[in-house]
């Protein structure tokens, strides 16, 4: 994985277009609440045409979603593009998109729209792992601000979770949501995984499905290249009543505390509040000892 940079910084007054790239609109409500929220921090926040398209479980046919994407991109007054929900979706518009002689602008999302923010950081260009409009509303306060604090140009304050041991590693970070990020691997969208500490996060699995995952990923020897692991929040990943099974612990402890590589677990990130931000591509220090995923004492350099 190389390096990212992060866009120009945000302030308040700039333009953000909301699209919607992945999984039809449900959460109506709570999309105008995460409008506001964006809205009380001063910024001007528009929707893209078609965002309320229903084609399936899609937000719209594949061409629509994609041009969706593109408009916002190429559009001069739009600054940033925050994502309306995840969902499914994001991976088919990447058959047909090059983000190839576009500018440095944000992308804000989670969830399904890691396929985005993998291929984004693949052109060099650091989006932010951050809730979605449809979950914004639900954070505490601490979470908007660290959202704010790092698309406008300030540091970001570490994270403490529960330390399993193997020292301290730095590496590029790349915030994932575990299931899309799978089937991403053996595809051209598949990032390099040298020098990065990955921190994955997923929601729904249960916990066979999960080892099902990492056993794909420790087969194919991605985890050799990758120099430790933050993990988050496995919501509603509990095993299924009345059926033998591993809890989601049971199943991260089995699959990645023999890798030697330092592991952090309980980082207050994922598919439940709270949801800290984390920005792709950052180099980042990771504390097995201590529990403790770090960022440089001062912000880098924003692109300018």
């Amino acid at each position: 994985m190389q390096p990212c940079q992060p866009p120009p910084p945000l302030r308040p007054g700039d333009r953000l277009r909301v699209i919607a790239p992945s999984g039809t609109l449900r959460e109506l409500e709570r999309l105008q609440q995460g409008v506001e929220i964006w809205r009380s921090r001063g910024y001007h926040v528009e929707f893209a045409p078609g965002y309320d398209d229903r084609w399936g479980y899609l937000a719209g046919r594949d061409d629509d979603r994609r041009r969706q994407l593109l408009e916002a991109w190429q559009d001069p007054d739009c600054q940033g593009i925050l994502c309306a929900r995840g969902g499914y979706g994001g991976a088919r518009l990447l058959e047909a998109f090059d983000w190839q002689g576009l500018p440095p602008k944000w992308l804000i999302g989670f969830s399904d729209i890691t396929s985005l923010l993998i291929s984004l950081s693949q052109q060099g260009i650091s989006g932010v792992h951050a809730p979605l409009l449809t979950t914004i509303a639900a954070e505490p306060e601490w979470s908007c601000q660290r959202i704010w604090d790092w698309v406008e140009g300030r540091s970001l304050a570490p994270l403490t979770g529960k330390g399993w041991g193997q020292g301290t590693a730095s590496g590029l970070l790349l915030p994932i949501n575990l299931t899309v990020a799978t089937h991403l691997l053996g595809t051209p969208l598949q990032p390099n995984f040298t020098d990065v500490i990955l921190a994955i996060e997923d929601v729904g699995e249960a916990p066979y499905r999960i080892d099902r995952m990492l056993t794909q990923w420790r087969l194919a020897g991605h985890f050799q290249h990758i120099r430790g692991i933050a993990i988050g929040q496995f919501s509603q990943c509990d095993p299924p009543v009345g059926i033998p099974s591993f809890t989601i612990e049971e199943v991260l402890r089995d699959r990645l505390q023999d890798l030697g590589i330092p592991v952090v677990s309980h980082l207050p990130f994922g598919h439940t509040s709270p949801n800290a931000a984390l920005p792709v591509g950052i180099p980042v220090q990771l504390d097995g000892d201590r529990g403790i995923l770090s960022w440089p004492l001062k912000a880098p350099l924003h692109a300018p």
